[in-house]
């Protein structure tokens, strides 16, 4: 058995700013937990999958991903979860709400992942850079220099993305774009041209 979980991850110049501002609590507070896994939003919490069936596992994923339209992505500033967890607010939008809906119902139905503390826990779409290690006296070191910091990126969610745990750390294992995402599109584009 193997963990995984599904996300959203921005494009590269967002990760490098996220990272940048893990770097700096790790630095500085002491927290490098968040270190530990790319820049995402997550989608669907950590589940256990067996090894034998990752295939049957991003089958599904690409017949979801392939039902999906590309998604705009709003990151507004910092938020928190006291007294451990500082992130990037992720602004909710209905379609964001909807597409995160729409993939736990699909992987509930479809592959029987069953994410119990979902149930209990509305969705709150964050990107994290600092959690779990930062103690209740960094969080409010931290804190106070972070509420007023201001952030704005806007981006398209073009596809999902599949992490696998190492032991160590999340990586990405596999990628599954949406049907209607401008890389797909290049894709097409280029078949149609070598016919």
């Amino acid at each position: 058995m193997s963990r995984f979980f599904i996300a959203l991850l921005p494009p590269q110049h967002i990760q490098d700013y996220a990272n940048e501002i893990k770097q700096h609590f790790a630095d500085h507070y002491a927290s490098c937990g968040a270190q530990k896994s790319p820049p995402h939003i997550t989608l669907q919490p950590p589940f256990e999958w067996s090894d034998a069936n990752i295939p049957q596992l991003e089958a599904a994923l690409k017949d979801f991903a392939h039902k999906q339209q590309s998604i705009p992505i709003t990151l507004n500033g910092y938020a928190a979860f006291p007294p451990r967890v500082i992130y990037i607010d992720v602004v909710k939008s209905q379609a964001l709400l909807t597409l995160q809906a729409e993939l736990m119902a699909y992987v509930e139905n479809n592959l029987e992942i069953v994410d119990k503390t979902s149930q209990t826990r509305p969705f709150t779409p964050h990107l994290t850079v600092a959690f779990r290690d930062l103690t209740k006296q960094n969080f409010r070191a931290a804190w106070p220099e972070f509420v007023q910091r201001s952030l704005d990126f806007n981006f398209m969610a073009e596809n999902l993305t599949l992490l696998l745990h190492d032991g160590q750390r999340w990586n990405i294992k596999s990628e599954f774009a949406f049907c209607c995402s401008e890389t797909q599109n290049l894709i097409n584009t280029d078949k149609s041209d070598i016919k």
